[in-house]
């Protein structure tokens, strides 16, 4: 039977040794989070677990006391010199594998989670963000729930007993949401040489930033789309809600919009906790390679911070730092290119640093880690064009990628590679 206490109870239930995994997404327990933050060395001797989502999540446990200590599967700005110093654990997994390392390796034995109101006599839905809840809570000794009267119960989610549930708190709280993102110049052409590569009936991936936006922006003349993916942005809504996203084309889940959380404001909140054509699914489904690869005209769109000339990816190590986290790009692009008349794209722009530092790259640096191979890569998209390495050999795609840097840049590029060809 679940017993209700305040949020600053749940401190008493913690002890050292323990391995307690912390939601993140939109089921973050942000009530119970600033109660054991008042109360830091109730701490001492925890392993928090969690998989904060940059933007949303701080991820930041180190908040809680010098003795408490984490493992964490994705860089934030405020978690970020904690992990660069050693105070948090950064654990570099894909996330299909994220969620079975959770199921099977972690140990896991408290669960943190906010959940919305009982949507049916002695059952919880999971809500909006079902990402690694189905992971987690099956071998748990303990389930602690932040109970959010704010949280909207979508009607196709995986659903949780009241009686798993150990502990209950009562709170209503604002759901985190993430804020849009500017489309700029840059990004909008980036956006349209993406949306090219888009056919009607496509069934689309894609995440969250500057191009993701500009990309969906720019697909408003397509039809019968569909999507799979790990998140929904309010791109996906505005597109739902036009007709172009219709899932009429998919072979599985056919109608059905299939997410694993939902990152946007408030609209985005409320839409996705009242459309029937929204499916909420485990990682276990949204990323996995099986479920992938058998739908037909896959699209994996994902971006990077840097792509070289051997076509390998990095999109989380900047000069030998963790700055993000691997996350499940390299799952959707494998499986995009094991899809019938499936594709995947990298994109991203030609420059940081106001132009002044080429993301196109002879080689990837000492100390940095390729996030996805170069036998991953297929297309590649930057404002100056698209190029696609998937079935080219080692020179030529050095070419292709050197036709698609800044223009300032690829003469530098031509004679790096001379020296390394």
């Amino acid at each position: 039977m679940t017993r209700w206490i305040n949020a600053e109870e749940v401190a008493s239930l913690l002890e050292p040794g323990m391995r307690v995994f912390v939601a993140g997404a939109t089921a973050e327990p942000r009530a119970i989070m600033q109660a054991l933050e008042q109360k830091a060395d109730a701490c001492a001797g925890v392993h928090f677990i969690s998989v904060p989502v940059p933007g949303v999540n701080a991820g930041d446990f180190t908040r809680f006391g010098q003795q408490a200590n984490a493992t964490v599967f994705f860089t934030t700005a405020e978690n970020r010199d904690s992990i660069n110093t050693g105070k948090i654990d950064f654990l570099p997994l894909q996330y299909r594998a994220i969620y079975d390392y959770l199921a099977h390796d972690a140990n896991i034995d408290t669960v943190i989670v906010q959940l919305p109101p009982e949507h049916k006599n002695g059952v919880y839905s999971q809500g909006i963000s079902s990402d690694f809840i189905s992971a987690v809570v099956p071998n748990a000794k303990l389930v602690i729930a932040e109970i959010n009267g704010q949280q909207p119960s979508p009607g196709d989610a995986p659903e949780l007993p009241a009686s798993r549930v150990d502990y209950a708190v009562q709170c209503e709280c604002p759901v985190p949401g993430l804020p849009a993102v500017e489309i700029t110049a840059e990004s909008a052409v980036i956006g349209r040489h993406v949306a090219d590569l888009v056919a009607d009936g496509d069934c689309i991936q894609i995440g969250i930033g500057a191009i993701p936006s500009a990309t969906l922006a720019a697909l408003g003349d397509k039809n019968d789309l569909g999507f799979h993916s790990g998140m929904i942005a309010n791109g996906v809504m505005d597109l739902a809600i036009a007709g172009n996203i219709t899932g009429a084309c998919k072979q599985l889940d056919t109608g059905k919009i299939v997410t694993g959380v939902t990152l946007g404001d408030e609209s985005l909140i409320a839409w996705a906790g009242e459309t029937p054509a929204i499916c909420f699914r485990p990682v276990n489904y949204t990323h996995d390679y099986s479920v992938v690869a058998n739908q037909d005209n896959f699209v994996s769109i994902n971006s990077a911070l840097q792509v070289d000339l051997f076509g390998q990816v990095n999109a989380d190590v900047l000069q030998g730092r963790q700055v993000s986290g691997t996350g499940g790009s390299v799952d959707m692009m494998r499986a995009a290119t094991r899809s019938r008349g499936g594709r995947s794209i990298v994109a991203f722009g030609a420059t940081a640093a106001g132009g002044t530092v080429s993301r196109i790259v002879s080689a990837l640096a000492p100390h940095t880690a390729a996030t996805a191979l170069r036998t991953d890569i297929d297309y590649v998209v930057t404002e100056y064009g698209v190029r696609r390495l998937r079935f080219l050999p080692l020179r030529a795609r050095a070419e292709a990628l050197i036709e698609i840097a800044a223009p300032q840049f690829r003469d530098q590029l031509r004679d790096e590679w001379s020296g390394l060809a």
